[in-house]
């Protein structure tokens, strides 16, 4: 989240501010629904090599560089998901107190969109770069201020969102393992729990991440700290979906073999984890391979964001820490981050599989096996009959008889999920989340057995996502 200013050398700070494939998350406990893929070809871009093992690979970006042809030339080749610099925080979103503004945000995600790629949300809840009119509240004004400012941001970018950094750099810096003192913390210690709370309640079907820097090393008390409150959410049932990795690697914070160990750790403890704003001082290919490396050696691994496109983009240029130089040549490390993505194994398959309904124990269906395009799916006893065997693959699409696709009638609450086709349409792409939902990417709402139903014959529809059972989905 870095602008162009540089901390002191001692303290590694940021004071300013991810598609070719969609992220597949776990159902529950069952596994991610993945098109059969059993080799690959070495691909040219670096999003293109990511989405091979089902991850991505992102960069920053900034709206007033969206004029720049070589920024957005290489931006758009280069990545498959896109995270706002500054453009989604505090004082940009809400420059007055309840007065919304999402220009800047809107022209990056539509940038983004326009153009195939996934987003972050990236801020929610930060002491840093608040407006005025926030830094002067306190206490329960100041709880109260930061709820309705996520309900806020998340209403108008509901459905949108792949992940969301819900809570960024809460944690001091140092062998405390304390949290940061802000306006926020002295709000009271449940401030984290609250916010993320309050955002999944706003959009149910975005992935909600905490983020922080000087958290790659396993040994440090910032990491542990870290570790403990999501071990805690966990337990308690907060509802906490991953973690992101700043990753700001430079003589005071240097990569650390053990960073594998770090993401391997957060993984077991039933969260995703990401790179989040990757640049490392002087650009090393080694280390840009080792940290490619350790995000494809854990499954959780979601992908990799570069905070930046070229040196000349960064929060911190004299440090010449990204893949590309400014004059927008690919530099040795970016050949390295391009050979370990198409080093890694492809996604593996488990095939075709049932779809079972978390409430009902039923399984998704083409009544009567049927094969006519626009027949409604329903809710049935599970069989192993081709009719309930789908498979997910590379493009976001859940394939039934290989050739017809989950599709979605509409956009609103109510409207029909059928079987049609397949012809490459957002109406027939889908997020798989980690909470056991099925999210539209076109409607941005959940896969929904109609009325709470759970006998067979209920019907299947879309509709605004609320977490219950008849919304929740895992792979048999």
């Amino acid at each position: 989240m870095g602008s162009n200013a540089i901390p002191p050398p001692t303290v590694r700070r940021k004071i300013g501010g991810l598609c070719t494939a969609l992220v597949v998350g776990v159902l529950g406990s069952a596994a991610a629904l993945v098109a059969p893929l059993t080799s690959h070809a070495a691909e040219s871009t670096l999003g293109g090599a990511a989405a091979q093992s089902g991850r991505y690979f992102g960069t920053a970006i900034a709206s007033g560089r969206l004029g720049d042809s070589a920024y957005t030339t290489i931006a758009g080749r280069e990545f498959n998901s896109v995270t706002p610099e500054n453009e989604m925080k505090i004082d940009a979103t809400e420059p007055q107190q309840g007065q919304f503004n999402f220009t800047a945000g809107d022209r990056v995600y539509n940038w983004a969109v326009q153009n195939g790629k996934q987003v972050r949300g990236h801020t929610l809840a930060w002491h840093s770069q608040q407006p005025g009119w926030m830094q002067s509240l306190s206490g329960s004004t100041l709880r109260q201020a930061m709820t309705n400012h996520i309900n806020g941001v998340m209403a108008h970018y509901k459905g949108k969102m792949v992940q969301w950094d819900v809570v960024n750099e809460a944690f001091a810096d140092g062998s405390s393992g304390a949290r940061r003192d802000s306006n926020l913390q002295r709000t009271g210690n449940d401030w984290i729990e609250v916010a993320f709370r309050t955002a999944r309640a706003a959009d149910p079907a975005a992935k909600l991440c905490y983020n922080d820097y000087n958290v790659e090393n396993w040994t440090w008390a910032k990491t542990q700290a870290v570790y403990a409150m999501v071990r805690d959410f966990k337990q308690r049932g907060v509802p906490i979906d991953c973690v992101g990795f700043q990753s700001h690697f430079n003589s005071d914070s240097p990569y650390n073999s053990n960073f594998r160990t770090t993401l391997q750790s957060f993984a077991a403890l039933g969260v995703d984890v990401a790179v989040t704003e990757l640049d490392i001082q002087g650009a090393s290919g080694t280390t840009y391979a080792n940290v490619t490396n350790d995000c494809l050696a854990v499954p959780r691994c979601l992908g990799i964001t570069v905070w930046g496109v070229r040196d000349t983009d960064s929060w911190r240029p004299e440090h010449s820490p990204l893949l590309f130089n400014g004059d927008g040549s690919k530099k040795p490390a970016y050949t390295s981050v391009l050979n370990a993505l198409n080093s890694a194994s492809p996604t593996p398959s488990p095939g075709s599989g049932q779809i079972k309904g978390v409430g009902s124990g039923r399984c998704l269906d083409v009544p009567g096996a049927s094969t006519t395009d626009g027949t409604q799916l329903n809710l049935w006893d599970c069989n192993n009959r081709t009719n309930q065997q789908w498979s997910y693959t590379a493009g976001g699409e859940l394939r039934v008889y290989g050739n017809k696709c989950l599709d979605a009638a509409g956009t609103g609450n109510g409207s029909k999920v059928q079987i049609y086709s397949c012809w490459g349409g957002d109406n027939q792409k889908w997020r798989l989340n980690s909470d056991g939902s099925i999210v539209g990417v076109q409607s941005g709402l959940c896969l929904d057995a109609t009325a709470n139903g759970t006998a067979n014959g209920t019907l299947i529809q879309l509709y605004s996502c609320s977490n219950g059972s008849n919304q929740r989905w895992t792979r048999t």
